[in-house]
């Protein structure tokens, strides 16, 4: 929901707007919300202390995910990027920061100086869902996508221009199989060419939420700080017990997120049709008492791939309060956007306490080398 307010302007202070709001192709109110959101980012960093124990970026931030892990190890996020209009405002709501937008545009060497790079640059060329529908409508996929698979160079040019310490990358599990292994080979060569050596692991996120979502993880160290000899362990800690829908699920839901019987009778027919072709596609019901297929950002179309069973009435989709809960958002993050966009956004977020524990191992990582660093130099 907007509000609207009332300003007078000096003559002059207009013509300016104006003219900035022509030269940056934006709408007058575009650039006005824009500046209202930048003055209060600057307001609340003036007022933060700086007692955090390490810095970082968040690029392709999304709703910040990634972010809300690493500050829970004690870090301080001293810039962001998200291109989305939609995630932006959802971003600026829970962290009262406006993200930089098209990261191709931007000059890394104006990026502040940071210990650790996080970056969940897009996964739609490389998953199995992206790749299959683009080859179908004869679309390129993985780096040939001009418009989003190419993006993992500027995560690559951000690293050479600034050198963090460590980074965290995150993608879909078909990162490492696509194109016969060949995208995975080119990450892996870029990332040593720039003097880092990396680990990986695909880690499934039902170890902390009731969901299962497997992605890949690929965790990188500069060779030129810490030398050679490096290793890292994706020794994650998970919950105990392991939570279920039940533990996710709201009490009161409206009957809006209940399937229409026209929709109910297409996911069933629909389902039916495949089965009898001997494909795996359908509709799925989470048990209240597992864990659900992986939420995806197509949830908003239908909510088929996770449907909750409920008596004497159709089954319903999840909420999205629940889709938070089912990617490990506490319930005090907030939700300004719509339905649809909300969907979209939890989709293509992060299980944010798989990344908190491994943000944790990082962070205990980076404080043992830097301490092995800080006495081989007193040697010296």
């Amino acid at each position: 929901m907007s509000k609207q307010i009332h300003l007078r302007l000096d003559d002059s202070l207009y013509s300016d707007l104006i003219e900035l709001a022509d030269e940056k192709g934006q709408s007058l109110q575009d650039l006005s919300t824009t500046a209202f959101m930048k003055y209060i980012e600057f307001q609340r960093r003036s007022e933060k202390e700086n007692n955090a124990m390490f810095t970082f970026i968040d690029l392709f931030a999304g709703i910040g995910g990634m972010r809300l892990a690493f500050e829970r190890v004690g870090g301080k996020c001293v810039y962001s990027n998200e291109w989305n209009k939609y995630s932006q405002q959802t971003y600026f709501a829970n962290f009262g920061e406006q993200p930089d937008g098209d990261i191709t545009k931007v000059d890394a060497r104006i990026i502040p100086d940071h210990d650790i790079l996080l970056a969940g640059f897009p996964c739609q060329p490389f998953s199995i869902a992206g790749v299959s529908k683009k080859q179908s409508l004869g679309k390129a996929t993985g780096f040939e996508d001009k418009t989003q698979g190419t993006l993992f160079f500027d995560v690559c040019r951000v690293i050479k221009a600034k050198r963090p310490k460590m980074f965290l990358l995150e993608n879909v599990k078909n990162l490492k199989s696509h194109d016969g292994g060949h995208t995975f080979e080119v990450i892996s060569e870029s990332l040593d060419e720039l003097g880092y050596k990396i680990f990986y692991k695909v880690l499934d996120g039902q170890n902390y939420v009731p969901q299962h979502r497997e992605r890949i993880l690929i965790v990188g160290f500069d060779k030129n700080r810490f030398g050679e000899e490096l290793n890292f362990s994706f020794d994650i800690t998970p919950v105990d017990p392991k939570p279920t829908m039940n533990d996710i699920l709201e009490k009161d839901v409206d009957d809006k997120y209940t399937l229409s019987d026209h929709l109910w009778n297409y996911l069933q027919e629909y389902a039916a049709k495949h089965k009898a072709a001997g494909n795996g596609f359908g509709y799925g019901i989470a048990p209240r008492d597992g864990i659900s297929r992986t939420l995806s950002a197509r949830y908003y179309k239908d909510g088929s791939e996770i449907l909750i069973e409920q008596s004497g009435k159709n089954p319903r989709r999840l909420t999205p309060r629940e889709c938070a809960r089912l990617q490990g958002f506490p319930d005090s993050f907030k939700i300004p956007v719509s339905d649809t966009q909300a969907y979209k956004q939890f989709g293509n977020s992060v299980v944010v306490p798989l990344i908190e524990n491994v943000a944790l191992l990082m962070v205990d990582k980076m404080q043992e080398l830097d301490e092995e660093l800080s006495k081989s130099n007193k040697r010296k």
